[in-house]
This record gives C-alpha cells, structure tokens and sequence, in this order.
C-alpha cells in the first residue's frame, strides 16, 4: 500500500490535456486497484514492493530515533519542571511532537530514498545506496537528502491529531470505561487516524512531491519548497489533487493505526495484571518469611525464658 500510494501521489494530469499524464512514469493510475494491477502488469508482483528495505530500514531507525529523543525530551522536562507528577496529556503531545521533529532531523534522509526508489521507472531500479548518490549528484548536493524537511516537521502533528482524537473520541463514544475491547480500540485507532490524515493530506502529498524525481513537464527543475508544489497540483488538477492517493493512505493508516491502538489496550491491561500478579507474590513471600522467623525463633525465645526461670531462683536465694 505504501508503493501504491506513493505512485498515485506524484503523478500529475493536467486539466486542459486530460489525456495527457504529466508523471514521472510512463503509465497513468486512475486509482488504488489500477495501479496495483499496473504494477503488477508492469514489474511482476515484486513492483508493489520497491524501496522496501528502505521502508524497513525507515521505521526501524524512525522508531529508535522517536523513542530515544522522547526519553531525552522527557527527562529534561521532568528535571526543568521538578515535579513527581506526571505531565499532563497536552504537555505529553508536545514532548512527542518535539521528539518526532528531533527524529526527522536524522532519519529523513531515508525517507527521501525510499521515495525515489518507489517512484523509479521501469529499468531504471536501483539499491539504497546507488539512489541515495543519485539523490547527492543532483543539483542540491548533499542537502538533497533533506529534501520535504519543513513538510516533515510540520508532519510531527499527526501524531498529536491521532492520539489527541483517540482520547476525545474515546471519552464521547465510551464514556466513563477504564477497558476497551479489542475490536473497540481497533475502531477508535482508525477512526482517530482517518481523521489525522484527511487534516494532513496535503502537506504528505507535498513532501512525497519535493522528494521524488520532479515531473518531466519540468524539465528535470526540481520544486523548492512544499508550497510550490501545492501550487503546481493545483494549478494541474485542481483541488482535489491534494488529496490524491488518499485511498491507499487511510487503508494504511487504519490497518496500522488500529492494530497498535489495540495492541496498547492489550498491553496495558497485562501490564496491570502483571503488577497485581508480582503484588501477591511478594505479599505471599512476606508472610512467609515472617512465619519463618516465627518458628526459628520460638525454640531461642523458649530457651531464654527457661534460663531466665533457672536463673531467678539462685537470686532469690
């Protein structure tokens, strides 16, 4: 979905030569379904995955680099703000989009390769490293690898509208439950993240714009900035073009969205179990311990009370 998604945002057909796609490959996709089976026709089954160790390679340092920065985010605020109380859930959005920025600044450069490699033609295929000095040989060099930056930054919101939603919808629709099913933190993980993309649509299919190859209509001129990509879409197809490729988007982000948010119900609830679990366990060790020392030092006690009885007598006397 990711590969299908990508193709369908960075072509562009112009209003006036409807016939005519203005893209960077040589077929047109009038939807989700076309382009997988255009794919498909085109490059085999093995097409729907191009960039996908990009793609793997992009979650797994995005992940690691989101989770270091936050515990680095985090504990600087709880030093600075010198409180035992834990931050608010506006204080925790802004600690994560903060981290989510941090996180960008190291791993967008993945990204952009793995945009490029999903929007490679047909025999022009290459590995990570050949397209990242694809990328480093244009005309921006190195800062090439950096390209929808701004857009990505901006981007740290998402989570914010998915996880602030979640909490809002979650009050309206199952108002005063400490427990959600699984399948009622699954509907309200997409609901959430439906909302989340149809706000930011625009700007992922301007920063997919900025790091693909630009379209042969502009003669290899590569868009400066997520604005003038905006601006040419529109220009081309008009509104409603911001929001191409937002089919395979929501199927994604639903699908993913709803199987973490599910997940975090689970695990939360273990959580809770786990710890009631270790709080009996050691409450029974206790009493054992305790009923331990009882009986080894019932024999000492009787002993001492035994001398004591030997010995008051011989004072008496």
């Amino acid at each position: 979905m990711h590969c299908v998604k990508t193709r369908l945002q960075v072509q562009v057909r112009s209003k006036k030569t409807a016939n005519v796609p203005i893209t960077t490959n040589d077929r047109h996709y009038e939807g989700t379904l076309d382009a997988i089976f255009k794919i498909v026709e085109d490059e085999g089954i093995h097409g729907l995955y191009s960039g996908l160790s990009g793609s793997l390679l992009g979650v797994s340092s995005t992940n690691f680099a989101y989770f270091y920065w936050y515990s680095v985010v985090r504990q600087a605020y709880t030093k600075w703000a010198a409180t035992a109380t834990p931050p608010s859930t506006p204080v925790e959005l802004s600690l994560g989009a903060l981290a989510g920025a941090l996180a960008q600044l190291f791993t967008i450069p993945v990204a952009v390769v793995t945009t490029r490699q999903q929007t490679q033609p047909k025999g022009q295929k290459k590995g990570i490293l050949a397209t990242a000095q694809e990328v480093i040989d244009s005309e921006d060099g190195w800062s090439g690898l950096w390209r929808g930056l701004r857009a990505s930054l901006v981007l740290v919101v998402n989570p914010s509208i998915t996880y602030g939603s979640y909490s809002r919808l979650r009050e309206v629709i199952f108002p005063g439950r400490t427990a959600l099913k699984p399948a009622e933190a699954f509907l309200l993980g997409a609901l959430s993240k439906s909302l989340a993309t149809l706000l930011t649509q625009p700007l992922i299919v301007a920063k997919v714009g900025l790091q693909s190859r630009p379209p042969p209509a502009r003669d290899g001129k590569p868009f400066k900035t997520f604005q003038e990509v905006m601006a040419y879409i529109i220009e081309h197809e008009g509104y409603l073009g911001l929001f191409k490729g937002i089919g395979p988007q929501l199927i994604k982000g639903l699908i993913v969205q709803g199987l973490l948010m599910m997940t975090k119900e689970r695990v939360e609830l273990l959580f809770v179990m786990l710890f009631a679990y270790l709080r009996t366990v050691k409450r029974k060790q206790l009493d054992r311990a305790r009923d331990a020392l009882k009986d080894r030092g019932m024999p000492y006690a009787e002993k001492a009370v035994q001398q004591a009885k030997n010995v008051m007598p011989a004072q008496l006397k």
